[in-house]
């Protein structure tokens, strides 16, 4: 983490402290937001949400200077999605919706994809369950509208594959399992297993909708899959999903498998 603070203060330092023309100006600001948007998600996977909320804050107000309207979008919806996550739901849905509009109709189609999977992740953290199902059929369709090298390299990643992924995170979190095991199953049949923290994220959500779906004893054997895997990547956000499986299960302790995972794990919960 400290790495990539370092890089965006010393990105920041250049920009402050450097003589440049307009348009070396801008590009310096643009790599300031998109070195705030890495020491931002790093920070923010590691639990430092307020030193996360810094970095993108720094970002924003660098990509709005220099003009990128994408730019903002990307770091306000992470900025939103961190909201979402930690108990201030009302404030991700407002930014998630503004870090959309601003970014605005003519963004890249792969940019405004992401940005609509959060806003539906916001909706659903917030209990909103047709607002949320609504921004998931907007984000399959912006993506379907999608040509490579209209996308900026950090959208790299989206795909449907990560869009059905949060299809399936927002029917679990809606206890719709029917809905969520199939995609959850499907996407991970295909997902590379060298991606351990992503993996054991999805199989935590997978887990949950197991339990939901009344098969215990499935879920334990996900349960011991993400917490296997979660020793191995140092994220907060993965223990944090450990412990949030772990809790559901306790449901289940008259099964013999939950009984046997809790008295193997139990003692996460505690962490």
């Amino acid at each position: 983490m400290g790495a990539a603070f370092r890089e965006l203060n010393s990105a920041l330092q250049l920009y402050r402290e450097s003589a440049h023309t307009e348009d070396i100006g801008r590009a310096l600001l643009v790599q300031v937001g998109e070195l705030a948007q890495i020491a931002g998600w790093i920070a923010s996977d590691a639990g430092q949400h307020g030193q996360a909320e810094r970095a993108y804050r720094i970002g924003i107000a660098a990509a709005r200077q220099a003009g990128d309207t994408t730019l903002v979008g990307n770091l306000a919806g992470s900025l939103a999605y961190q909201f979402s996550n930690t108990g201030q739901e009302r404030a991700g849905v407002d930014l998630a919706r503004a870090a959309l509009d601003e970014a605005g109709p003519d963004a890249p189609p792969k940019t405004r994809a992401l940005f609509f999977d959060r806003l539906a992740w916001a909706h659903t953290r917030a209990g909103e369950a047709q607002p949320a199902v609504r921004a998931l059929g907007e984000a399959h369709d912006a993506l379907s509208e999608s040509t490579e090298d209209a996308a900026p390299p950090w959208a790299y990643w989206v795909s449907r594959e990560e869009l059905e992924v949060m299809d399936a995170r927002v029917f679990t979190e809606l206890h719709r399992p029917l809905r969520a095991v199939p995609l959850l199953t499907d996407v991970l049949s295909r997902y590379d297993a060298t991606h351990a923290r992503e993996v054991a994220l999805y199989r935590s959500w997978l887990a949950i909708a197991l339990a939901d779906a009344n098969e215990p004893e499935q879920a334990a054997e996900e349960a011991r899959r993400v917490v296997s895997l979660s020793s191995k990547v140092t994220s907060e956000r993965t223990a944090e999903r450990s412990r949030i499986v772990l809790r559901r299960l306790q449901d289940f302790q008259q099964v013999p498998e939950i009984r046997d995972l809790l008295h193997d794990h139990g003692h996460l919960l505690s962490a």
